[in-house]
């Protein structure tokens, strides 16, 4: 087995973002392939799993799909003892997990310089979830970007190589200040390794001066330091990191630390999104839509149109076919919403009643755009139990004046009941 030292080109990840990716799996043991097939097919992995049982068919595999995301590997096949089937994928540059039935310090190091992405003992079913679950997480990981702060290129380079091979896109900056820099330059950061020790800005200065612009549920900081002082890790706490490593650390605590911050800060995303959804339909909710509002017409300078949409009759398909129908339309409804205003803020308001925010329109486009949207739904087939009910929208349409969000919902209200009283199935604007 040949060292392998390179890194993913992003030639490479980005080929790797094709919708139709696959995952190898090279295992010579029936039982765990069974176990592996039953957890790929229960999972929300969105690839295609791939078994063969021998080098030889993993290199058939390989020369046959273009698309193959990640590797599961076994270390000992019949034809490949001493871990070929490792040299084979590292050599595609494909990011690759051994699975391996043994486990001693040497083996360890020796797996984890070869440039693999992690080595898993086959012990128990747990192992083997745990290997799909990292699966997933390389794939979230490629729209993940990482800060690294440090002012020695040459450990700067070290660090980011271990990043690159759980496929995080690594920003570099070799101190502080130009740490500051880089975040100003990409909002989408969200982790930030920095070291303590730095010229013009320590690792401390730093992160004192992120947390004034940055809550530590939407950025994380891992500070890093090779001082011989017990206090420090308590410093970068205190100041505002949500972890610490000391130098020279395990680059396996190095890769659970990042992915323990990755995945809390993604579970407090999570839970943020559920409270700003309506639980029906999936859309953003009233709260969300307020909230939200403001900001989005101050960024449009005033060019703002605010449409109020309200499904015709709904009262009756509730009456006539059940509370079941009435949920089917209204999350059907949500999904016309979702696709024609995608780039648009809109919500459901409650019951029947949806908004649209339309930054950027003038009333003459925005009446269009709602027209369009109308005869959308009259056209659609609304369907419950193998039977189609008819559904039509009235829209009541104002562009913003001199007012806020709250007082443009009043107008929007109005025409929205002048709407009602012209007949329904229309549009109408102030």
């Amino acid at each position: 087995m040949t060292l392998w030292n390179g890194v993913l080109t992003q030639t490479l990840i980005a080929s790797i973002l094709s919708l139709d990716m696959k995952v190898l799996v090279v295992e010579d043991s029936q039982m765990v392939s069974r176990v592996l097939q039953r957890l790929f097919l229960t999972s929300d992995l969105p690839l295609e799993a791939v078994f063969c049982d021998s080098l030889k068919l993993a290199q058939e595999k390989i020369d046959l799909y273009e698309d193959i995301f990640a590797a599961l590997v076994d270390l000992n096949l019949p034809d490949a003892p001493n871990g070929e089937v490792v040299d084979l994928t590292l050599e595609k540059q494909i990011p690759t997990i051994v699975l391996t039935g043994s486990y001693d310090d040497q083996k360890r190091e020796t797996l984890l310089q070869y440039g693999i992405v992690d080595y898993i003992i086959k012990e128990s079913r747990f192992s083997y979830e745990y290997a799909i679950q990292l699966v997933h997480r390389l794939l979230k990981n490629q729209n993940i970007k990482v800060l690294l702060v440090e002012d020695s290129s040459s450990y700067r380079s070290l660090v980011r190589r271990q990043l690159e091979k759980h496929l995080y896109h690594v920003i570099e900056a070799c101190d502080g200040q130009e740490g500051l820099v880089k975040l100003q330059q990409d909002p989408e950061i969200k982790l930030i390794l920095t070291d303590y020790e730095m010229p013009n800005m320590n690792g401390i200065e730093l992160v004192q001066a992120i947390r004034r612009e940055y809550e530590t549920s939407e950025l994380k900081i891992i500070g890093i330091s090779a001082a011989d002082s017990p206090s420090l890790s308590a410093k970068f706490i205190k100041s505002g990191a949500n972890d610490f490593l000391t130098k020279p650390f395990n680059y396996e605590e190095l890769h659970c630390r990042v992915m323990h911050n990755i995945e809390q800060m993604e579970l407090v995303a999570q839970i943020k999104d559920a409270a700003n959804r309506d639980f029906l339909t999936g859309l953003h909710n009233r709260r969300y839509l307020f909230e939200q509002s403001e900001k989005l017409l101050a960024q449009s300078q005033n060019k703002a149109c605010l449409a109020m949409l309200d499904l015709d009759f709904f009262k009756q398909i509730n009456d006539n076919h059940g509370h079941d129908a009435g949920d089917a339309v209204l999350t059907q409804m949500a999904t016309l919403l979702d696709r024609s205003f995608n780039r648009f803020l809109h919500a459901r308001i409650g019951g029947e009643e949806f908004c649209v925010l339309l930054c950027g329109l003038n009333l003459e486009q925005a009446e269009i755009l709602m027209q369009h949207f109308c005869t959308l739904v009259h056209d659609t087939e609304f369907v419950f139990a193998d039977q189609v009910l008819p559904v039509t929208v009235s829209i009541g349409l104002i562009e913003r004046a001199d007012d806020n969000f709250s007082q443009m919902i009043s107008r929007a209200d109005e025409m929205l009941y002048k709407a009602k009283e012209d007949g329904r199935n229309t549009v109408m604007c102030e």
